[in-house]
């Protein structure tokens, strides 16, 4: 395949930045840009890249010969300094030298092309790079590394098996006789009950890659956007005594404890007759509806004030949190919390309480895959295809039929793992890659 590159690391200022390339005669691309200096497979070189003449960079590179690579094909990475110039520089380098810009997921595809990964091992390393908790990881990483391909590699062989057997009936049987072959029935509702258990033992990816929204709310000057900076630990919204300061929705990510939150600083909720900060206020009250945790941030205890932002929550899980308690005494039986975004007091306990706010309900060991409606869907086409084999055997129908139940499942087990595939679906699943993976 034609060599293609791409920008690895964020497009951002940053330590360094990474390049990788691969495809056919990109190692000869190489050798021009590093003014035909030598190089080794598989170590790290410091080389000088050149365009024409001119120096653009001397940089980390490491090497790659196929088939014994990421994609299966020649390929190279470069360890960049990561300045927007530099990475500007290198890419019109490469386009200098023949190479094209990669779309998202353009290495892992040829990775998948060139028998280097199974179809949904690619797709787990999509869901790696998607999930947002730590038990998402691992169940992204058992699909990612073989486990669930191995065991699906043993279902296809025994659905094989079975199949030869009932092919053999029909050779030698006599039509109307019995098996000669009578574990057959029992052997197959074995499959198909291990086949089930398997199944359990899968959980949709999209319990694992969607953010936890939570939304900061509160009357004016209660110090919400005080709150949201302390949570980020740095300073991302405006702080002011004036009302209405905060007119926007602003929004950052929080990692706590492996888990992911998007938090959304808002605007102060009040009658108001300034018409941008009455703008404000109508995002904060849209965007309640869109978010899983409401969290109401109020300076005083008001027993009626919290009613109100809890009744605007419309049902949402909504937690009540004092803050400023430097200044004002604690009230630990009306609030949920007791914060000070100044002195950082209380904030530990907030964020577990969020967190727990988010519990899922799955245990630790309840499951061992993550996987996509694609899978789901093959699942059960595998189970009603055994189901009615089974049927077929049990009520003595044309083995001709059975057998065709068992190609048709067998046939499932290659399209899940990509024996079998169209453009189409190759276009769904690598669409949603980011570049340079």
């Amino acid at each position: 395949m034609h060599p293609v590159f791409a920008l690895a690391t964020p497009p951002a200022k940053s330590a360094i930045c990474i390049f990788r390339v691969s495809g056919d005669g990109c190692h000869k691309g190489l050798s021009k840009i590093i003014n035909n200096e030598s190089f080794e497979v598989g170590r790290f070189h410091i080389k000088e890249f050149y365009n024409k003449k001119q120096l653009v960079d001397k940089a980390g590179l490491v090497v790659f010969k196929g088939p014994n690579s990421y994609t299966g094909e020649d390929s190279f990475e470069v360890y960049a300094h990561g300045s927007l110039a530099v990475m500007s520089s290198f890419a019109a380098l490469f386009k200098e030298v023949g190479f094209d810009e990669a779309v998202g997921g353009e290495f892992t595809k040829r990775a998948f092309l060139n028998n280097k990964i199974s179809l949904n091992e690619a797709e787990a390393l999509a869901d790696l790079i998607d999930t947002t908790d730590d038990r998402g990881v691992v169940l992204s990483g058992n699909s990612l590394f073989g486990e669930m391909s191995s065991q699906i590699s043993v279902f296809a062989d025994e659905v094989d098996q079975i199949r030869v057997r009932v092919e053999a009936e029909i050779d030698f049987s006599d039509e109307g006789n019995e098996y000669m072959d009578k574990n057959i029935v029992n052997d197959l509702g074995n499959l198909r009950n291990r086949f089930e258990s398997f199944v359990s033992g899968c959980v949709n990816k999209n319990r694992f890659s969607q953010k936890n929204n939570v939304l900061l709310v509160g009357p004016v000057n209660s110090g919400k956007s005080s709150v949201f900076n302390r949570l980020l630990g740095f300073e991302r919204a405006i702080v002011s005594d004036l009302p209405g300061t905060t007119r926007d929705i602003i929004s950052s990510e929080l990692f706590f404890e492996s888990s992911v939150f998007s938090i959304q600083d808002s605007a102060g909720i009040r009658k108001t007759d300034d018409k941008i900060e009455e703008v404000g206020v109508g995002l904060s009250l849209s965007e309640i509806k869109s978010v899983d945790l409401v969290v109401g941030i109020f300076d005083k205890p008001d027993k009626s004030l919290i009613k109100n932002f809890k009744d605007l929550s419309h049902e949402k899980c909504f937690i009540s949190i004092q803050n400023k308690i430097d200044i004002n005494e604690k009230d630990n039986k009306l609030f949920d919390c007791c914060v000070s975004a100044k002195t950082g007091e209380g904030f530990d306990e907030l964020k577990k309480l969020i967190l727990s706010s988010f519990k899922k309900d799955i245990k630790k060991d309840d499951y061992k895959f993550l996987v996509r409606d694609r899978h789901n869907k093959i699942f059960t086409s595998v189970i009603e295809n055994l189901n009615s084999a089974k049927t077929g055997l049990k009520e003595n129908l044309s083995l001709d039929l059975v057998a065709e139940d068992l190609r048709l499942a067998r046939s499932c087990f290659d399209e899940l793992v990509g024996e079998k595939f169209s453009d189409s679906l190759l276009g769904d699943i690598f669409s949603s890659y980011c570049i340079g993976k």
